[in-house]
């Protein structure tokens, strides 16, 4: 992997010399099959969501098949056997060893485990002391929904608008302090192929989240139109067009407000958020309750899981 790095950077520099490009980003770290579960560690504690859950270890995930390999990604999913588990239904929750403060993060995935009553699938970025350095929101959404939301959680003092976003992504919230009743900024989008059901039939895509000092962008591209840059390894974004989502503006410093950040995979159910908004949800016929929902229905889970081919972070 170290070499592979250098010579990443070597190339970019006789790009550079040629006068052919001058890349502006060079790769910094790749997690894919040949080290994701060493480079990333097994949260065991409570749920922070208070979601119906138990994250499990790397030994007992790997004995239950809740995490390895699969067609060639990493595979992360859940208990999709038991009926009535005591205490919540068995999953996993990652986070990367490694930390970052700005770059540009490209996550190619396959399949997602979202699009299922009950399930609150997320990836994402935080950093500690939460909120106070930060949480990037990429890929977010509970039950059935057909579409995603991206939310930045802050400390108060940061205000960021959508200048530069898609159309179609609508801000509900520019306020992305998490407290008294506040619960971050956040992007509603409309692409239905960027999230759960639609997203994995047509065998997922690159999201790439670009964290500058200015700026926080967040791009969806389906399989079939993944930018050849992206392809090549010398991603440019200034190529990309508007993104689903773009943080800024100068009511917020985000240097002072994120930083530190370790990259998240996990697969919650019910919570704060999927069980919360279960009576208004099309899942409410299913049964009474969210927790109700999931205990009684293991098989329900079968396809709520994570396959991700790799994420590359990139460094200017």
């Amino acid at each position: 992997m170290r070499t592979s790095r250098l010579l990443l950077r070597f190339g970019a520099s006789l790009f550079c010399a040629a006068g052919i490009t001058s890349a502006t980003y060079v790769i910094e770290d790749i997690y894919d099959t040949d080290n994701f579960f060493d480079s990333f560690n097994f949260y065991t504690g409570g749920d922070p969501t208070a979601g119906f859950v138990k994250y499990v270890g790397a030994v007992t995930a790997n004995d239950s098949s809740l995490a390895g390999y699969s067609s060639g990604a990493v595979y992360l999913g859940v208990d999709h056997k038991t009926r009535n588990p005591t205490g919540g239904r068995d999953s996993v929750r990652l986070a990367s060893n490694k930390a970052y403060t700005k770059g540009l993060f490209i996550a190619d995935i396959a399949h997602m485990p979202n699009g299922i009553c009950g399930v609150w699938g997320a990836f994402w970025t935080f950093g500690p002391n939460w909120p106070s350095s930060g949480e990037i929101d990429i890929i977010e959404g509970v039950n059935m929904q057909a579409t995603d939301s991206i939310t930045l959680h802050t400390s108060p003092g940061c205000t960021l608008g959508s200048t530069g976003s898609l159309p179609t992504s609508n801000l509900s919230n520019t306020n992305c302090n998490t407290g008294n009743g506040n619960d971050g900024c956040s992007f509603s989008t409309a692409n239905t192929e960027a999230f759960g059901t639609g997203f994995n039939a047509i065998g997922g895509g690159i999201y790439a989240m670009e964290w500058t000092s200015s700026a926080i962008k967040v791009y969806f591209f389906p399989r079939y139109s993944i930018p050849a840059d992206i392809t090549a390894g010398h991603p440019d974004p200034t190529r990309w067009g508007m993104p689903m989502a773009s943080f800024s503006g100068s009511g917020c410093d985000i240097d002072s407000h994120f930083g530190q950040h370790a990259i998240v995979f996990d697969i919650t159910f019910c919570g704060q958020w999927a069980g919360n908004v279960w009576s208004s949800s099309p899942c409410a016929s299913k049964a009474p309750t969210c927790n109700a929902y999931v205990a009684q229905n293991p098989a329900a889970f079968t396809g709520a899981y994570w396959l991700i081919n790799s994420v590359k972070v990139y460094q200017e």
